[in-house]
Order: structure tokens, then sequence, then C-alpha cells
């Protein structure tokens, strides 16, 4: 029987067809752009707005009522998501999680396909796949309801961003009637659109897999040269397979979905688009996360979350303080603060638009201004930490300065030290560095 048929087949225990998810999170190769703060921590296991940005997936996940499985898939080591894992399995008890583990990158289509036998068990009828490193509100449910309304083999999310920065992007083109995509282009060279892919769909499994075995088969050279992907039930025995890894078969695991899968969606008459009108960011380099920190918290004080400080004469909300934080009450914070696992903050510090890490200590009169501070580092007091504010709709964290491009957000990687009445504009810090003179557009080894 072919795979095709098997989709479509109907439950004969008498269990309704489900809907599955998949969180792709990459691997410990990839994430550069996340340094420094990726040197300590995997980027989806990053606090933005209190929370690792990977939980802020599984929190729109779990609204969706009929996804009871996720999977997270990328080629870290297994022991990095365990206590992640763990601690989620409790917070979200309708969601079971599991960890499938790539033998290396194959990209954000080979990973599915490499793991189908393990997504497919339950026969589920339709699959959400979710970049990790996007800050969004997850419309999961109105993406679902015009998969349903529209009978559509694959809708993914889309939001209009300035026509500079569409290029970045992949661009879609819509009727603007019936939402059917009519083609996408992953960053094209000329305009095309200012609709872009936000990295969140939703496919009929019916449908995608199919498509990315077409794909594996258009990239081979000969029948016999396409490879076998080995079954994920066995894989869950042990992550390390065997495998014929010359250049030719490498190349033609790696299949991507925004290359090599999407373009061709688009021929179908069944592919839409959900347009967000909500907010949308990527979270690529370290200081991406400072805009998705402020989005995130943003999102939890219209919602009225309880996570947030109180309001008070010095909290200007929203603002995140970890219970085990201790900020003076005469230091001023807000808007968009976040504060780590016992972080101190001094009398009279100032503190804006950044994020505080574990352990970080701001002391007494300090100002840090759209900055990270990293896990056990020290702003001295007087001292200022700053970077410079970006328009909102702007894609990217860096500006131009004299003529020069530079890092907009000012990143202290772990364990750094920032001397008294010392000032640091613009500048990347790398971990176990001593700052004991004024520094501003640099990046300090």
């Amino acid at each position: 029987m072919s795979l095709q048929v098997s989709y479509r087949e109907k439950h004969t225990n008498g269990v309704s067809a489900t809907t599955k998810a998949v969180i792709l999170v990459g691997g410990s190769s990839r994430g550069t752009r996340f340094r420094p703060l990726s040197l300590d921590v995997p980027k989806p296991l990053f606090d933005v707005a209190g929370h690792p940005i990977l939980w802020h997936c599984l929190a729109a996940v779990q609204k969706v009522p009929s996804i009871h499985e996720v999977y997270l898939i990328g080629y870290y080591d297994e022991s990095v998501f365990r206590d992640f894992i763990k601690d989620a399995a409790s917070e979200f008890p309708n969601l079971s999680i599991k960890y499938l583990r790539e033998y290396q990158a194959l990209g954000t289509a080979g990973g599915l396909y490499h793991f189908r036998d393990a997504i497919l068990k339950g026969r589920p009828e339709r699959l959400f796949v979710l970049n990790s490193d996007v800050c969004c509100s997850f419309p999961l449910n109105e993406m679902l309801k015009m998969f349903t309304e529209k009978d559509a083999e694959a809708v993914i999310l889309g939001t209009r961003v300035s026509e500079e920065a569409a290029s970045n992007f992949g661009c879609i083109v819509s009727d603007n009637h019936t939402r059917r995509v009519l083609h996408y282009v992953e960053k094209p060279e000329g305009h095309i659109s200012n609709l872009i892919n936000c990295g969140v769909y939703l496919f009929s499994t019916d449908a995608i897999f199919p498509s990315i075995r077409s794909a594996i088969k258009r990239r081979t050279d000969r029948p016999s040269r396409l490879m076998s992907y080995p079954s994920s039930d066995n894989l869950m025995e042990s992550s390390f397979v065997e495998y014929d890894n010359d250049d030719e078969t490498e190349k033609n695991e790696v299949i991507r979905l925004e290359q090599d899968i999407l373009s061709d969606m688009a021929d179908s008459k069944q592919f839409f688009v959900y347009e967000t009108k909500d907010f949308w960011r990527q979270i690529k380099t370290a200081g991406s996360a400072v805009p998705a920190n402020a989005l995130y918290l943003q999102q939890a004080w219209q919602n009225g979350s309880t996570q947030l400080a109180p309001a008070g004469p010095n909290i200007i909300q929203p603002v995140f303080i970890h219970h085990t934080a201790h900020v003076d009450p005469t230091a001023k914070l807000g808007p968009n603060v976040s504060i780590g696992p016992r972080a101190t903050v001094g009398a009279g510090a100032r503190i804006k638009e950044s994020i505080v890490l574990e352990d970080a200590e701001i002391k007494h009169d300090a100002c840090v201004l759209y900055s990270i501070i990293g896990w056990n580092s020290r702003v001295g007091s007087w001292s200022r930490v700053e970077g410079s504010p970006t328009p909102v709709a702007n894609h990217s964290t860096t500006i131009v300065k004299n003529g020069v491009k530079v890092q907009s957000i000012t990143i202290l990687g772990k364990e750094c030290g920032v001397g008294d009445e010392v000032r640091v504009q613009n500048c990347i810090c790398l971990p176990f560095k001593e700052l004991k003179r004024d520094v501003a557009n640099e990046v300090i080894m």
C-alpha cells in the first residue's frame, strides 16, 4: 500500500483523526548570529519575557484543543532539552512532548521526513510546523479554521513588512479575495511582495510528506542513489545510526521547506495564506531578543497576565521580575524589562527596554537601556550600559553611526564586569571581560 493511501485511511479503532505539532529547534552548529548568548545556552532555551523562547511556542500549541503530541526536531544532544521537557510536561499536562534528534542537519523539511514514522503514528490528518526562532501571537486556531473552511492542503502564516525588508524573507503572492497562494519565492533578488513567510505552517499529512519525497527524488541524480531513510521507530532506541555520508548523499538529505517545498506547493490550488495583523519578529541575532522580549511582555500585559510585576510608582508596565530576584524599591524599571532569577538591582538604578539575566547585578544608580546583561555579569554604580532605540517596524538590530554599521543593542556576555562610572554604548562584549574604561561601537573579544 502506498504512503499516500495509508494517510487517508480512517481509524479502525474508533479514535478520531488528530492534529500534531512539530517545533524545529535547529542545532549547535547553527545560532552563530545569536552569539555571545548562544555560547552558554541554546537559542531555543534563551529566556525572553521570563520564559525560554521554546516555551512561548508550546504555550501557543496547547491552546489548540486537538493537539496532544508535540515533537521537537533538531540536532542538539538529547541532554540539552531534558530538563526543559521535564518542566514543560508538568506545565503543559495535556501535551506529550518528545525530542527527536537528527544525526546531522537535514533541513527544515528533511527532519520532518526523517521522522515521518513517529509523526504519522496514530494517523494525524494535520500537522503544524513552527520554527522556534520566531516571536508572534501564533494564531494557530485561526489557521486551523481557514484550513478547514478552504479544504486546504497547506496554510502558511504571513505578515506585511516594509518593501525594503521583504527581500530578506520568503515572499508570498496571493489572491486578495480567496487568500490562495499563487507564487512563493525565498529571499528574492527583486521586489515581489511585502507579504512574507512567518515560519509557521499547517499541512495536510496527505500533502506534505509526498511533497518532500518528490523533492528528494528531484535532488537525486540517479534513482539508485536515493537515500533510504531508516524507520524513526528504530531511532528511538539509538540516536546514532551509520549512513553513507558521501557528498552527493548529504546534498540530497538536506531538504528545506522554504526553498524546496513551498514553491511547488504554490502550484496547488489548495495552498492558502493566513495573514496576521498582530506582532511578528524573527529571533536571529542576539540583539533581536530585546524587541522580542518587548513584544511578548506587551502581549502578556494586554492579556492581564499575573506573572508581570504589579504596577507601582517605579514600575512602568510591562515588567517581569522573577520571584527570586531582588529589586530595590527605589530602582525604576520599564517599560519592557525582564529581570531573571536571583538578579540584583540596586537603589536608584534605571532599567528600560532590557533583559537582565540570571545572577546578574546592577549596582546603585546604574543605567541600563536597550541592552542584555549576561549571566553573573556586574554593572558598576553610576555606570551606563546602553544601546540605541530602533523603530518597531525595523526587522534589523543594526544601525549606522558615522557611516559604520554597528549593533543597536548592547550585549554583555556571561560574567562580564563594567566598572563604576563606565559608559558602554552599542557594543557586544564576549564572556569574562572586564570593562574599566568607556567604550562605544565595538565588539570586545
